[in-house]
């Protein structure tokens, strides 16, 4: 049992390993090639988070969807790099939006440059995304527009907040199918689309990257609260500090507003008040990350990585199959 990427996906065939090793070695070559400008500054700038690290787990997600089809078709790469650089691009404007300080490890692009050239040097990968899909067709510029909007669309509802008389679980989880499941089922489509899978697989793939992608999404949001810094390579309680509304905090007003003990509803005061001071922020930490709303935040992550491996059931049983079943497991381990 061999560990492929810095997601610690655990792989048992050594063909395979081999090959996704490969694919994402690839994948960071075209990172960096597509992040050169003329202008050494904006190589600078945009090279900040590629050169950072990441979890690489779109590309990952890419590489073994192409399983079932042609792994080596010329597409597939290309497809994994144009969807790392749009997540990519939308950490940059994340991070602006959020005012976050700490991004992978490293001081966010905002942080170093300020907002103007960390939103430019996002919309800049976008551009270079683009270029490159250009060359795949028309078919995928579709799928990713469609996909882009999805992302949008997210994020504007998240600024939004939930409409009167909805349910604000519902409304977070319509968010995060927008915000971070839609790119990661188009790591599934493309993948398999250009690997030349039949229809039904890629459909069966785009269904898995949405619901996996959640999945991860959730698991974020219990990193932010149950994590150090060097496991989520963020400050803990960043999205907390910055009043983002994440799933254990609605699930602890939910418990609150539903006749919840008195400390339910402290501690919910405690959060409605000024973060940005250092030891409140560290007391609402240390409150959530006691209370049974992050537990149940878990559960959510687990029913949600369940769904995933149980679309899974039409694929063939191969290799790549017990790999992506696998990755949910590491997805709730994260959670865990």
């Amino acid at each position: 049992m061999t560990v492929v990427g810095p997601l610690g996906l655990s792989v048992r065939d050594q063909a395979l390993e081999a090959d996704v090793q490969a694919g994402l070695a690839a994948v960071e070559e075209g990172l960096f090639e597509a992040t050169k400008s003329s202008v050494p500054f904006i190589t600078e700038a945009a090279q900040h988070l590629v050169r950072a690290g990441g979890k690489r787990f779109r590309p990952l997600l890419a590489l073994l969807a192409a399983r079932f089809g042609d792994p080596h078709a010329p597409g597939i790469v290309p497809s994994a790099v144009v969807v790392e650089l749009t997540h990519l691009a939308t950490l940059y404007h994340d991070d602006v939006m959020d005012e976050a300080e700490v991004r992978r490890g490293v001081p966010s692009a905002n942080v170093n440059w300020g907002n103007s050239v960390a939103v430019l040097t996002g919309d800049f990968l976008f551009a270079r995304a683009s270029h490159i899909l250009a060359d795949l067709g028309p078919e995928a510029v579709r799928i990713q527009a469609e996909a882009f909007e999805r992302l949008v669309t997210g994020q504007i509802l998240e600024t939004a907040g939930p409409r009167e008389r909805t349910d604000p679980i519902d409304h977070y989880l319509e968010v995060v199918a927008g915000k971070t499941g839609s790119l990661i089922a188009v790591s599934g489509r493309f993948g398999s689309l250009m690997a030349g899978a039949d229809e039904r697989t890629v459909d069966v793939l785009t269904q898995y990257g949405e619901r996996i992608g959640t999945a991860f999404q959730l698991a974020d949001d219990v990193l932010d609260i149950a994590s150090d810094s060097h496991e989520s390579g963020k400050t803990p309680g960043t999205d907390l500090r910055e009043g983002v509304p994440t799933l254990p905090v609605l699930h602890l007003r939910a418990m609150a507003e539903q006749g919840g003990a008195p400390e339910d509803r402290a501690l919910c005061a405690l959060l409605d008040g000024d973060l940005t001071d250092d030891a409140r922020h560290a007391e609402a930490l240390a409150g959530l990350r006691a209370h049974p709303a992050l537990e149940q935040a878990r559960r959510d992550t687990v029913r949600f990585a369940d769904q995933a491996r149980e679309v899974l059931g039409p694929l063939p049983d191969c290799a790549a199959k017990q790999a992506l079943a696998e990755l949910c497991d590491t997805v709730v381990h994260r959670a865990g």
